[in-house]
């Protein structure tokens, strides 16, 4: 397993970053009659941007990624006896970039023989650009497709967020999100409990390797105490693991594992985290503080009506929701609740007991049936209760 490293916080998920462009994608334009003539023909291979330069030495202005385009200006007459052109190419390799174009004209007529076995020695793409064809418009063509796939990684994101919202108000939310969100990623998703456990899952098996990865991965986000990490990411067996804090330090996780990392997966991530933080937790800032002080009171014998204040102001309104199918477990009656804009859920065998303040009237929950009583204060909550 690589050292993991932390990311964003999930509280806001961010716009996705925009894609690169495949090196495939650029050769493919017709219009640029571009031709690969050296390096490895890996599909993988990608462009962060272009960049045109007559230095003998490139790489103090190289960030990575860069399809670099020369003339050769830069090439000496003897260049073709030496190591000028296997330094050259190590020299970029050694930056970061991506690809080599060579323009054809006016210095060149063709690309040196030199040339073309440095960059098979050093792995590094080499692309022949032909002499109708402008370094400027290599770059447009660059920034074209990078905006044709920022387009599209924003249209898959929207969708995922919109199926995402979909699955938190189904019956069962909490397998429901997990579910798309594995669906999105084309991986496993996985939610653990504050003592590391794994409550529910989906998507595709993961081998051992990886299902341990992902569990120490999801305790180095949980709060342990100050500097605690919202989330993190690593890589093992080949497999890309993301894991993201919920709530506000109950200590669940959501665990993400997936072969592929696309540049919209942590934004999708980010907006499940967000979900089921409120599907799991506390999602109203300082009512568990609150409730514990009522509580408290009521155990040593102080009257509902002197604790009502605590939990908010009345009058209340009593919800008893059964659901459709299945019985409902912990984390779908929180989901309940959290939908009716109330925390006080109480689950007792097949019913849901929810006190929603009167001012919230409950709507109609999929795939619940909902009972609710006439508003009343802390006196009369015995027989709302009925």
């Amino acid at each position: 397993m690589e050292e993991a490293h932390t990311m964003p916080d999930p509280a806001v998920p961010a716009t996705p970053p925009t894609p690169p462009v495949p090196l495939t994608a650029l050769l493919a334009r017709e219009d640029l009659a571009l031709r690969q003539i050296a390096g490895p023909a890996d599909p993988g291979i990608v462009i962060h941007w272009a960049h045109t330069s007559e230095m003998a030495d490139p790489y103090p202005y190289l960030l990575g990624g860069e399809l670099l385009l020369t003339a050769g200006v830069h090439v000496p007459e003897a260049a073709g006896s030496g190591t000028y052109f296997d330094d050259y190419v190590a020299r970029i390799v050694a930056a970061g970039g991506a690809a080599l174009g060579f323009g054809l004209a006016p210095v060149h007529d063709s690309v040196p023989r030199a040339l073309v076995a440095a960059c098979d020695a050093h792995g590094l793409p080499l692309v022949e650009v032909p002499e109708q064809t402008t370094f400027s418009g290599i770059a447009r063509a660059v920034w074209q497709l990078m905006a044709q796939a920022r387009l599209a990684e924003l249209r898959r994101v929207t969708e995922a967020q919109q199926s995402l919202a979909a699955a938190a108000s189904r019956p069962d939310p909490v397998p429901s999100v997990l579910r798309q969100l594995a669906q999105r990623v084309g991986g496993r998703a996985v939610l653990y409990g504050p003592e590391g456990a794994e409550i529910a899952s989906a998507g595709r098996p993961a081998e051992t390797a990886v299902r341990e990865a992902l569990t120490r991965l999801a305790d180095v986000v949980r709060p342990s105490g100050p500097g605690t990490p919202t989330s993190a990411a690593d890589t093992a067996a080949g497999t890309h693991l993301a894991a993201y804090s919920l709530g506000a330090g109950q200590g669940f996780v959501l665990g993400v594992a997936a072969p592929q990392r696309d540049p919209g997966d942590h934004t999708i991530a980010s907006v499940a985290a967000v979900l089921l933080s409120l599907l799991t937790g506390e999602h109203q800032s300082g009512t568990g503080a609150a409730r514990s002080s009522a509580l408290v009171r009521l155990l040593l014998g102080t009257p509902p009506a002197e604790v009502a204040d605590l939990l908010g102001p009345g009058p209340w309104l009593v919800v008893h929701a059964r659901p459709e199918a299945q019985a409902p477990d912990p984390v779908a009656a929180s989901a309940l609740g959290a939908a009716l804009g109330s925390p006080l859920v109480d689950l007792a065998e097949d019913v849901v007991r929810v006190l929603v303040a009167a001012d919230r009237e409950p709507a109609a929950q999929p795939g619940w049936t909902l009972g609710v009583s006439a508003a009343s204060t802390p006196a009369g909550w015995p027989s709302a209760d009925t």
